[in-house]
């Protein structure tokens, strides 16, 4: 069963409707998505965007970061959130070392994360420093969302994961890496782990809509991570999470209770099995009485 939309009737998010949201200061909503059942329930809840992070280095696959994530692994869930969008925009993070040392090796990557993959957009970190393979990778006809902040992929740079911007030397940098992507026509730009002030600033100053992740509730739009949101992350949650379910306790009560009702032989009832049609159960029980009688 679908989930109802609130709003308007639902209808195909493009680049163009989330730069259309900015002008009417409409907010824009995104949530990570990383498999078939999660893609479908955020794209049917009406979410605009549905973003196959490479923080699923971490919630699907266990590594310590994002910096372990393969091309091909991140092609794996995004072609499988592609088969569960219907409406949502469909941006894909090319992971690190996919696009930083060679401008044809991003172009191809990001070639394949559309012609493979479905995505309707790519994600990369980096400001100014990144804005040559950024135009390489549109001049591909494939658009490309910005991501400055606190670059995940940039951790061992940055010294771990802390917030950015909080100098006005750091500020300044954010402020040109900002416009520097808006010059260069990008989809929108996520903004992570920055003062509210400092984000509310980038997104008065540029055209390009702005998504805050830790950003303040002055931007464009906001993204959580899917698992987040729902609590099935192991560790303690980022200052900007505000968890809206507890999956994790209802996922832990349903195992316990599966468990419990197997050792209890409560699982399966009758109800629960299939049972033979009444000539085939009479006809066996005259084989298996013969048998028996045999046996005598």
């Amino acid at each position: 069963m679908s989930l109802t939309p609130i709003g308007e009737p639902r209808h195909k998010i493009t680049t163009a409707t989330i730069r259309e949201k900015k002008l009417h200061h409409d907010p824009i909503t995104c949530l990570t998505a990383y498999d078939y059942a999660t893609a479908r329930l955020v794209d049917e809840a009406g979410i605009d965007i549905a973003l196959v992070g490479d923080s699923l280095a971490m919630t699907m696959l266990g590594y310590e970061n994002t910096l372990s994530v393969t091309v091909d692994e991140m092609l794996h869930h995004v072609k499988a959130v592609r088969r569960g969008v219907k409406d949502a925009l469909l941006i894909a993070d090319m992971p690190y070392g996919s696009y930083q040392a060679d401008p044809n090796e991003a172009v191809h990557n990001a070639a394949r994360f559309v012609k493979e993959g479905g995505a309707e957009a790519v994600k990369m970190e980096g400001g100014e420093k990144r804005v040559d393979v950024i135009r390489r990778v549109m001049d591909a006809e494939i658009p490309v969302a910005g991501h400055i902040g606190l670059t995940p992929q940039s951790v061992n740079m940055m010294g771990g994961y802390k917030v950015q911007g909080k100098t006005l030397n750091a500020i300044e940098q954010l402020m040109r890496d900002a416009v520097a992507l808006d010059r260069a026509g990008v989809a929108c730009i996520y903004l992570e782990g920055i003062p509210r002030e400092v984000a509310a600033m980038i997104t008065a100053e540029v055209e390009t809509p702005t998504i805050g992740i830790g950003a303040g509730p002055d931007c464009d739009g906001q993204v959580l991570v899917f698992h987040d949101l729902v609590n099935l992350t192991f560790g303690h949650p980022a200052k900007f999470v505000r968890r809206y379910g507890d999956a994790a306790a209802l996922i832990t009560q349903s195992v316990l209770a599966f468990k419990a009702d197997v050792v209890s032989h409560q699982f399966p009832n009758d109800s629960e099995s299939y049972h033979l049609p009444k000539e085939t159960q009479a006809a066996l029980e005259t084989v298996l009485h013969r048998k028996q009688a045999l046996r005598r």
